[in-house]
């Protein structure tokens, strides 16, 4: 249903005039039909960082659409503390290594990291990409990585594309780890035997993305260790979400990071800067790394405006991921409503701010759910008092995705649970009779 039909069956349902306005998070306006504008003295309330949001209703009657965006904690936008930072921020010639934000960005990494050295890329891609080509320095070499990893599946295969450098898998379990005695058994031997690549690197992800943010635990990753030094091995971290970890685990990164030799860095996610990644390893690694970032176009110039983010991202930013963590268990656990529920979560695998959950109705299917959540009816608005549009994405193996960050509220988060509550039981009439 187009949001002009609803704004008129709303119109012919409530037999007044009532106006339907979504805000975005930027706080602009958007006018969802020709001729609906807002009146004034309908209430924007703003959330943690001042991601603006609409209220549940404006005090002269208007009916607002209220849009939770859980896709991913990669939609947050810089609030005004960050966009100040950004715009003060003293510059340089990055490339030429005077940028003066972006070395203190990259110092303060290597010190919370536990790292002799830390270089600023652009996106996580790149700074696994570039991590890959600095540890295998002659084309033909391998990288064992779980077959559910990020790495392997979502970077376009940017290793053998890019750097030549073969992949070789291993089965993830249901925590993101795999079992150490299959990785054992993947490893070549015999180099320099023509017929095989040489095995140089072993790849993690923590927290893990595909398995639903899971946190590798310390004691998997101590006997990772072991194994790669029997072997002269690397290991190297996709710790896109490693602060997520660290905070779940009440742990410093840098006690996490003891048993790798690099590791990935994303600021751009739960920790809310625009762009931007963190590599850290020892001080050699990092000066190989800085000639891959700029044969792959990622040496930029006055970065010192995106480096000012990242460094309120590390400072201001990492205590309140602990309210993700405790929003999507909240979200979790509404999803078991013990009469009719509509999803299957095992709660104890909900770790951090990442929920992947099952349909557990038949005949409900992922894709069926996101719409339900995501499209508004003129029966919710007279049931709700509003419209709520709850953004997530069908997953792989027939499960729903939902991701929470520091643009989405415990109050958000009850407003998403009053939509499902809502879709529940709708669902449940059309079953009782169909």
């Amino acid at each position: 249903m187009t949001l002009k039909r609803l704004t008129c069956s709303v119109h012919a349902l409530l037999q007044r005039r009532c106006q339907i306005t979504n805000i975005n998070n930027t706080g602009l306006e958007q006018t969802p039909c020709t001729g609906s504008v807002r009146k004034p003295g309908a209430l924007i309330a703003r959330s943690y960082y001042g991601a603006a949001r609409s209220t549940d209703q404006g005090d002269n009657g208007s009916v607002l659409v209220r849009t939770v965006d859980l896709r991913s904690d990669t939609v947050t936008k810089p609030g005004p503390a960050m966009r100040r930072a950004m715009a003060e921020a003293e510059v340089g010639d990055n490339v030429y290594g005077e940028d003066p934000t972006v070395n203190e960005l990259q110092r303060q990494a290597a010190q919370l990291f536990g790292m002799e050295d830390a270089l600023f890329v652009p996106s996580g891609t790149m700074s696994n990409l570039i991590a890959v080509m600095s540890h295998c320095r002659e084309r033909g070499e391998e990288i064992i990585l779980g077959e559910k990893s990020h790495l392997h599946i979502y970077e376009q295969g940017g290793t053998a594309q890019c750097a030549g450098v073969h992949s070789c898998t291993v089965r993830n379990n249901a925590d993101g780890t795999f079992n150490l005695e299959e990785v054992e058994s993947k490893i070549r031997h015999g180099y320099p035997d023509s017929h095989y690549p040489r095995t140089r690197l072993i790849g993690v992800e923590n927290t893990h993305n595909i398995q639903g943010g899971r946190v590798l635990p310390l004691a998997f990753l101590k006997e990772l260790r072991g194994l790669a030094d029997r072997y002269g091995l690397v290991v190297h971290m996709d710790g896109a979400r490693l602060m997520n970890a660290a905070m779940a685990l009440s742990v410093r990164p840098s006690d996490i990071l003891q048993h790798c030799d690099s590791v990935t860095v994303c600021l751009s996610k739960g920790l809310g800067a625009p762009v931007g990644s963190l590599l850290a390893g020892r001080r050699e690694f990092v000066q190989r790394a800085v000639r891959a970032r700029k044969v792959l176009g990622g040496g930029m110039r006055q970065a010192g405006i995106l480096a000012a983010a990242g460094i309120l991202a590390l400072t201001d930013m990492v205590d309140r991921l602990k309210d993700d963590h405790r929003n999507a268990k909240t979200f979790a656990r509404a999803l078991l409503q013990p009469e009719f529920p509509l999803g299957c979560v095992d709660l104890s695998a909900v770790e951090t701010n990442i929920l992947r959950f099952r349909m557990q109705q038949p005949g409900l299917t992922p894709q069926e759910f996101c719409t339900r959540m995501e499209e508004v009816t003129p029966g919710e608005v007279e049931s709700l008092g509003q419209g709520v549009r709850v953004l997530m994405f069908p997953h792989v193996e027939g499960s729903v995705r939902a991701v929470w960050h520091l643009d989405v509220s415990e109050k958000d988060t009850q407003v998403a649970i009053l939509k499902l509550n809502y879709i529940t039981q709708k669902y449940r009439e059309e079953r009782q009779s169909a």
